[in-house]
């Protein structure tokens, strides 16, 4: 090395120890990019909170104009009303056994399905698949009749049961969300277990399912709100109400020729705490299993 490089790399040095020399260039374009994400994610959320402040309005001032943003007089009577006016307790109940039930058996018979899909092979595996594929395709008015048939066959019409074995026993957005994931998963692991004498279930349940940790969280939680929202099912499944869920009692403060709207801002706010929090919670097991269920093909 000369005495010229030396010097060279003398003057870099000195010039990188200079305060600021590793700071990145100023850019507009990243001011205005998050000055529109700042307003975008503002005007998504307006709604949301226009109608947890209508919940605390009188209904004179829900229907002010020009409305006010925040209540005039503050009052508390429109829970009051949305608890007392629905059978919230069963409702919540019911939900929550629902769609407790449906996201732990359909994340156990989506991952069972997938590691079949990905790993065994049989004949027509391809093809089965793409049937799988395809029933996301048929809306689901297409299939209530057959499936309403089969539920009164079954005599489980009004009952919680018709509503937890079709969602839960058949999902094919979540198999193949799984199978994308086992997909990337290194075949040596397995092949290590099999050497040791592992079996194909022993190979699940200790190797397959703790690597799927992440994108099953992912999936149980889009399960738990799908059928915590679920209005369409028990609106053609239930008729008493005492097993209503929290979609079905909420649209009773709904009327044909009025509707008490402060009463059903107060249901709608109630109905959608639970999943707020669950968002807030996992939102980062959310992200990350639909990013790595998408990048290990």
């Amino acid at each position: 090395m000369t005495a010229t490089d030396l010097s060279i790399r003398a003057v870099s040095a000195v010039e990188a120890s200079k305060p600021g020399a590793n700071r990145r260039p100023f850019r507009w374009t990243m001011i205005i990019l998050h000055a529109l994400l700042i307003l975008f994610g503002l005007l998504m959320a307006m709604p949301f909170v226009w109608m947890l402040l209508s919940s605390f309005k009188p209904l004179d001032e829900i229907f002010q104009v020009p409305p006010l943003l925040l209540p005039v007089n503050w009052t508390s009577e429109n829970y009051t009303a949305a608890v007392e006016g629905a059978n919230f307790l069963q409702g919540f109940g019911n939900s929550v056994l629902v769609s407790v039930s449906v996201t732990v058996v359909s994340l156990l018979t989506c991952s069972m399905a997938a590691y079949a899909f990905a790993r065994l092979r049989f004949p027509g595996r391809e093809a089965l698949f793409l049937v799988f594929l395809a029933t996301m395709m048929v809306p689901q008015q297409l299939t209530i009749i057959p499936l309403y048939v089969i539920m009164g066959s079954l005599r489980l019409v009004d009952t919680l049961w018709a509503l937890i074995l079709p969602a839960a026993l058949f999902n094919a957005f979540g198999v193949f969300l799984l199978r994308q994931y086992v997909r990337g998963i290194p075949l040596e692991l397995e092949e290590a277990a099999a050497i040791d004498g592992a079996g194909r279930i022993r190979i699940f349940a200790t190797i397959i399912l703790p690597l799927l940790r992440t994108p099953m969280v992912a999936l149980g939680i889009f399960i738990f709100l799908g059928q915590w929202n679920s209005f369409f099912y028990p609106l053609i499944f239930l008729n008493t109400e005492s097993n209503y869920t929290v979609p079905l009692l909420v649209n009773q403060f709904k009327g044909a020729y009025s509707s008490d709207w402060g009463a059903l801002m107060a249901a709608v706010t109630i109905a959608a705490a639970p999943l707020l929090i669950i968002f807030i919670i996992a939102q980062r097991q959310i992200v990350e299993g639909i990013a790595l269920s998408g990048s290990k093909t």
